[in-house]
């Protein structure tokens, strides 16, 4: 997948695999960027694009989202250079 603009992906988890996996999640996403959505129960709540996504995801785990959302989805990209456009 040279050309690939998604590199992979962890979709529809809930938010305690963040951090009871952490160590996993976090060799996963190390060094990507990536674009996640967040959601409540079945309804799209956040999506957002992160440089740093291990950074990014812990900050969402404390920030004045933490208790609005329940689920998540990962996407890493190759580089950032196409993350909006996705």
């Amino acid at each position: 997948m040279k050309n690939a603009l998604v590199i992979g992906q962890l979709e529809d988890v809930s938010w305690e695999v963040l951090e009871e996996y952490s160590s996993v999640i976090k060799s996963m996403v190390a060094g990507k960027s990536g674009i996640y959505a967040l959601y409540r129960k079945e309804k799209l709540y956040y999506v957002g694009l992160a440089n740093n996504l291990p950074r990014r995801l812990k900050q969402h785990l404390n920030d004045r989202h933490s208790k609005k959302w329940n689920r998540i989805s990962i996407y890493l990209t190759q580089h950032d250079e196409h993350m909006k456009e996705l």
